[in-house]
């Protein structure tokens, strides 16, 4: 009896040892694919400070940052981040011993609509008042062109956000790490290690990426809007445009072989709009998957495309705007 009990603690043993061996193989693979996701998301930011600090339109950009973060929404939008996030790390949500994953999903929409907002917020306060309040014009009576002003602002916008993401992200990823441990400890579960830990951030962060990149999308048609419109009519359009857009790809592939008109209109407003919904992959997160770099790559792809798309659209309602 004594040695069939000892085989079976020692095969126990080989399996834990083979589940670690197991994660740090996992671990090493997701590190591998997120470097290539971090290298161009550090570029970009690397070209956005030089951008900042090297020529007139980094001038403007500074100013609506600075002008962004000294606004109150700044810090209430970072503070209810914060606190979102700490109370859904210790909110039990029954999810059938996917808690770490509902976390997940929960933190990363607050990300969302935080940095949407106060992109929305900023670009209304920093274009719209400032051609309402004639300031607009003071600006570019200096050495300053109506491009470099439109860019600029947009610029601005995303130093903002991203200062705000910062934190965000940081505490996003500790509090997933403490949360791993929280529930393995919950269920009294003695076969989690940091590796698991390690895996989950690793997971999130490609889905923090997308999630700045639909921000930047929203940014740039906000910008564009701005030049026309005031601060109620942004927010409300942006708003349609971003629950619009995570439904084109729904109604195309619900209205294929059924009525053309139906069908043709769904696809009219999916390439008009923004199709926001492949930067949602939470899906793909709540399965234990991973998004895989050249997922992440194409996004940025379309995201740039179509954020010059906006700004484009922004430089021609605002070249014949009257200032005076």
């Amino acid at each position: 009896m004594m040695p069939a009990v000892h085989h079976l603690s020692q095969l126990l043993v080989w399996t834990q040892d083979a589940q670690i061996l197991t994660a740090q193989a996992r671990a090493k693979e997701l590190l591998v694919d997120n470097g290539w996701i971090f290298g161009g998301f550090f570029l970009m930011v690397a070209a956005l400070v030089a951008v900042l600090y090297t020529t007139r339109t980094g001038v403007i950009a500074r100013a609506a940052a600075k002008e962004a973060i000294r606004q109150p929404v700044f810090p209430l939008l970072l503070t209810i981040s914060l606190v979102m996030m700490v109370f859904n790390t210790f909110i039990p949500f029954f999810s059938l011993g996917e808690d770490v994953k509902m976390m997940e999903v929960c933190g990363l929409a607050m990300l969302l609509i935080c940095g949407m907002f106060l992109a929305i917020w900023t670009s209304s306060m920093s274009i719209a008042d400032e051609i309402e309040g004639k300031t607009a014009m003071t600006m570019l009576s200096k050495p300053v062109n109506r491009r470099q002003f439109i860019l600029g602002k947009f610029l601005g916008i995303q130093t903002a956000v991203l200062l705000m993401a910062l934190p965000i992200v940081l505490a996003f990823a500790g509090l997933t790490v403490y949360k791993v441990f929280y529930d393995a400890r919950e269920s009294t579960r003695d076969d989690v290690t940091i590796e698991n830990a390690v895996i989950e951030v690793l997971r999130l962060m490609p889905a923090v990426v997308l999630v700045l990149l639909e921000i930047m999308v929203m940014s740039a048609i906000s910008v564009a809007l701005s030049t026309r419109v005031p601060m109620v009519v942004n927010l409300v359009t942006c708003l349609a445009i971003f629950v619009v857009g995570h439904l084109t790809e729904t109604l195309v592939v619900s209205n294929m072989g059924k009525l053309e008109l139906v069908g043709f209109m769904a696809r009219l407003v999916a390439m008009v709009l923004p199709a926001v919904g492949m930067f949602n992959v939470e899906a793909k997160l709540m399965t234990d998957g991973s998004v895989p770099p050249v997922y992440v790559g194409w996004a940025a792809v379309y995201a740039g495309a179509y954020i010059m798309a906006a700004i484009l659209l922004a430089f021609w309602l605002f070249e014949d705007r009257d200032l005076a």
